[in-house]
């Protein structure tokens, strides 16, 4: 068998979709994206499959090699990302061509469920107990919620009793059998994080998200010694050598994107390294059904696997939304706040080839707003 097509679909709301298809006929699917700059992923795949075209897709590990590391100049998320969604789809398609999920393939389940978490409220929440409410309704036992808006350097009085405020609101609509874990999202200085941290604390988030910019990681020891609350990252790290010092500062809950940290083959290595510093894995995904399906695949497999983030319903989706591009929803279908384990091979997913070669179409061109402080300048978004 030998890899013939590869093709890229742009699709809304800001995702971008690879097909990889064999001389045999098998079809692999895979979603390499980075959000904001999913063109300049589309070129690196269209580089990337030069080589990919005419090679053996079971050989998933050499290719991995190859198109990481077979250019000289590695890593970053344009690349990693291009070759996560295609790592994706050779995977897709190993567990079509042996009738097994992907799971199997990669050991066999360690779980028949995986719990996962809704997002509500956006960079300024409005009505959160509502929002939470109809979640918890939904079935749902843990919400996300962003922490804040744009932050000054040194949070003010008010800026910190807001974020306390919130999270405070968002603890009494959960109660205490219920979880919330608070996105900083790079926003805070490591100062102005202390400082939240410690008033946070007593309302026990499940974990706080990107206390500091990812570029900032030897700050983290000293956060992790501020405050007992479990602290996350790893949504902008890309590798195994990028989570080291991470974990290795102590960090209590890894998050790496299986759209941008290459793939199901190097996640599952980074969970693994995780595991040996007492981490726990929570996959990062605000995206696509191929990466949620590619997602659940390694949680399965994944003992010290923790959450799993989801896109149903997050601000971003306006015109199109998690089940927009499936055939058959019932792989997302959350009970009790939980995925259950499917058998189906591969990714466990069908694509609805006519929607994302119509929406492809139409394309998007989405971005990230750019935000400022109050006197001009720039303010991390």
């Amino acid at each position: 068998m030998k890899i013939d097509r590869i093709e890229t679909f742009l699709v809304p709301p800001r995702w971008l979709f690879c097909r990889v298809e064999t001389d045999e006929g098998v079809v692999g699917w895979g979603e390499p994206v980075v959000e904001g700059r999913a063109e300049i992923v589309r070129a690196a795949v269209d580089v990337l499959a030069e080589y990919l075209v005419g090679q053996d897709p079971l050989r998933i590990q050499d290719h991995w090699q190859v198109l990481t590391k077979g250019g000289f100049y590695r890593g970053g998320p344009v690349l990693s990302s291009a070759v996560a969604g295609l790592d994706q789809a050779l995977w897709d398609i190993a567990g079509k061509t042996y009738g097994a999920p992907v799971h199997a393939l990669l050991g066999g389940p360690v779980r028949d469920r995986v719990r996962v978490y809704a997002w509500v409220g956006g960079d300024e929440p409005a009505q959160l107990t509502e929002q939470i409410a109809a979640q918890v309704e939904a079935g749902f036992t843990a919400v996300k919620m962003n922490a804040a808006g744009a932050t000054s350097p040194i949070t003010t009085p008010a800026e910190t009793a807001a974020v306390v405020a919130r999270v405070s609101a968002a603890r009494d609509a959960l109660g205490p059998g219920r979880d919330v874990a608070v996105d900083f999202h790079g926003r805070f200085t490591a100062a102005s994080a202390r400082r939240v941290l410690t008033e946070l604390a007593p309302l026990h988030p499940l974990f706080v998200e990107e206390p500091v910019l990812p570029e900032q990681g030897h700050l983290l020891p000293g956060l992790v010694t501020a405050s007992s609350v479990p602290l996350a990252t790893g949504e902008r790290l890309y590798s195994r050598g990028d989570f080291l010092p991470v974990l290795a500062a102590g960090i209590a809950v890894a998050q790496p994107d299986l759209s941008h940290a290459g793939g199901i083959s190097e996640v599952h290595r980074i969970a693994s390294l995780a595991e040996t510093y007492g981490a726990q894995l929570a996959p990062h995904c605000p995206l696509g059904p191929i990466a949620l399906a590619a997602s659940l695949q390694v949680a399965f497999a994944t003992p010290n696997f923790l959450i799993q983030e989801q896109s149903r319903g997050i601000h971003y989706n306006k015109d199109a939304d998690l089940l927009s591009y499936l055939v058959d929803p019932e792989p997302f279908r959350f009970v009790d706040g939980h995925a259950r384990r499917k058998d189906a091979p591969g990714l466990g997913i069908t694509v609805d080839e006519t929607a994302v070669r119509a929406a492809d179409r139409a394309g998007h061109s989405w971005r990230n707003p750019v935000w400022r402080h109050a006197d001009g300048s720039f303010a991390e978004w």
